[in-house]
C-alpha cells in the first residue's frame, strides 16, 4: 500500500470516528484530505469504494445509513463503541506466553507483525515482559520461496511456480495455485492452496518450490474459504494415510536396506538369476512407494500388485525422458554445457 493511500485511510477513519452523523460520500470528499486529488467524479467514487472495501477487510466496523427518511443518499460513520478495543485482562502466565510467542519468529516477514501485537497490548494497558523466562525459541523461514508466498497470501493473489516432486532429482512440474496460507508442521513449511490445474485443494512443501514465485492476477482475487482448516490440510496431506493394501517386492541380497527396514522378509526368491528376499510392504500411496522402488533400479523388482509395477515403469519412463531432454539441450549448447 502506498503512503498516500495509507494516509488517506487514516484520515478517513478519524473523520468517521469523530462524527455521530452519517456523512455522505460528497461530504467526505470535501473534508478528508486525499480525495480532492481525484480527477473527476468517477475516479473519486472508484477510490472511495476501494477504501471502504479496504477498511472492512481490516475489520473496521463501517456503518451505512441515513439520518432520516427524507435523506436520499446513504452516509457512512464508524461507531466508536464497536471500533475501540475492549478491556484486555491477561494473567501473568498468559502475558508471558504472548511475549514468548512474539520472540519466536526469526524472519523479518513475521517479526514485525509480532512486534506490532506487543505494541497494541501495551497500549491497552497489558504488561508484557519480553525478557521474561530463559527459553528463547526460534522458528526460521530459510526457504527462498517463503517471503513471496507469504506476500501473495497477504495480498490475495494467485501465483505460479515450478515444483520439484520427491526431493532432489525428482521431476519438476509447473503449478498455478491460489494461496491460502503458509503453515509450519513438524519442522517444515507447507503452502496450503487451491491448485487450479487439478481443481482441488493441495499442500506443497515450501523447500521444494523453485524460484521465482510469480504473482498473477489482481490483488484480492483469492478468497480463503471460511471453513478451511489449514493445519488439518497439512496433517492430512503429510501424515501417511492408512495402509490399503500389501505390496510384495524382490530385493537383491545386500541391497535396498531402506526398503528392508520398512517391510518384512517373507521368504527367499530368485529373480533374473540373482538371489534375494521377498519382502512385504504396507501400501499406502502407490506413487510414493513407486518412487522409492524405482530409485533402486534393477536391485528391486515388484512382484505385486500390478498397479505398483505400472507406476514404477511410468517413473522410469519419466526419468528417462527428462534425461534425454537434458542431453539434447547439452548437445545443442555451443559450449556443450547447460
Amino acid at each position: 500500500m502506498s503512503s498516500a493511500r495509507a494516509e488517506r485511510l487514516v484520515n478517513l477513519v478519524l473523520c468517521l470516528l469523530s462524527t455521530r452523523q452519517y456523512l455522505t460520500a460528497e461530504r467526505i470528499r470535501q473534508i478528508v484530505p486525499g480525495y480532492a486529488d481525484a480527477r473527476g467524479d468517477e475516479a473519486f467514487f472508484r477510490m472511495f469504494e476501494r477504501d471502504k472495501a479496504e477498511l472492512r477487510e481490516l475489520g473496521v466496523p463501517l456503518e451505512t445509513g441515513r439520518l432520516s427518511s427524507f435523506d436520499t443518499v446513504d452516509g457512512y460513520r464508524i461507531a466508536r463503541q464497536d471500533y475501540e478495543l475492549g478491556d484486555i485482562d491477561l494473567e501473568p502466565d498468559e502475558a508471558a506466553a504472548v511475549a514468548l510467542a512474539a520472540r519466536l519468529w526469526d524472519s523479518p516477514e513475521l517479526a514485525m507483525p509480532a512486534h506490532g501485537a506487543l505494541v497494541k497490548l501495551r497500549a491497552a494497558g497489558v504488561e508484557v515482559d519480553e525478557e521474561q523466562g530463559r527459553v528463547q525459541p526460534r522458528v526460521r523461514a530459510p526457504d527462498p520461496a517463503f517471503a513471496p508466498l507469504l506476500a501473495a497470501v497477504q495480498a490475495g493473489r494467485a501465483v505460479t511456480f515450478d515444483y520439484r516432486r520427491g526431493g532432489v532429482g525428482g521431476p519438476i512440474q509447473r503449478r498455478t495455485v491460489e494461496p491460502w496460507g503458509v503453515v509450519s508442521w513438524r519442522g517444515r513449511w507447507y503452502l496450503c492452496c487451491y491448485d487450479r490445474d487439478r481443481a482441488a485443494p493441495r499442500c506443497f512443501r515450501v523447500s521444494r518450490i523453485l524460484e521465482p514465485v510469480t504473482p498473477i492476477g489482481p490483488a484480492g482475487a483469492v478468497q480463503v474459504p471460511a471453513d478451511v482448516d489449514l493445519m488439518g490440510m497439512v496433517r492430512q496431506g503429510v501424515d501417511p494415510p492408512p495402509a490399503t493394501d500389501t505390496a510384495r517386492v524382490w530385493v537383491a541380497d545386500g541391497r535396498a536396506h531402506g526398503l528392508r527396514r520398512l517391510g518384512r522378509v517373507v521368504g527367499r526368491h530368485v529373480h533374473g538369476g540373482r538371489d534375494g528376499d521377498e519382502i512385504e510392504l504396507e501400501l499406502r500411496t502407490v506413487e510414493t512407494l513407486a518412487r522409492w522402488v524405482a530409485g533402486h533400479g534393477p536391485d528391486v523388482a515388484v512382484l505385486g500388485p500390478p498397479r505398483l509395477a505400472a507406476a514404477v515403469r511410468a517413473t522410469w519412463a519419466a526419468s528417462s525422458a527428462a534425461h534425454a531432454t537434458s542431453e539434447a539441450a547439452r548437445a545443442a549448447s555451443p559450449s556443450g554445457a547447460v
